[in-house]
């Protein structure tokens, strides 16, 4: 893993043939961090260096998943707090905390599960609100 100054919009990029992961110097540290998840979560599905909508998607959903902590993001929903004060709790940025709430969980009947799969008690973490 390399800091870079990249091409002004680029703020990291995978490199499959060096096995190489880079990121922008003018990122601040949790900008840093979601974005080397980012391009692990490229390397992790082998994605090749185009500009893939899917690729993008399922890298940004793979870091969401490796950075936030489900039962600490459950926590700070339940106190009420914004996106923006989840991620700087987090450690993340927004965009990432977006992620995982519309495409990391799943809610049912004020129970919430992540990585959650057909079948009773197959769930990574679950979570009850109570009012």
């Amino acid at each position: 893993m390399h800091a870079a100054h990249l091409e002004p919009g680029v703020l990291g990029e995978w490199y499959a043939d060096e096995n190489e992961i880079y990121f922008d110097l003018s990122l601040t540290p949790n900008e840093a961090l979601s974005v080397v998840a980012h391009e692990l979560g490229h390397a992790h599905h082998g994605h090749a260096c185009e500009d893939d909508d899917g690729d993008e998607a399922q890298a940004d959903e793979y870091a969401a998943r490796l950075l936030i902590d489900p039962h600490r993001l459950a926590q700070l929903e339940r106190d009420g707090a914004s996106v923006h004060d989840m991620a700087e709790e987090l450690q993340v940025t927004e965009e990432l905390v977006d992620v995982f709430l519309s495409r990391c969980l799943t809610r049912v009947r004020g129970i919430t599960y992540t990585h959650a799969r057909m079948g009773a008690g197959q769930w990574a973490h679950r979570v009850q609100f109570v009012s």
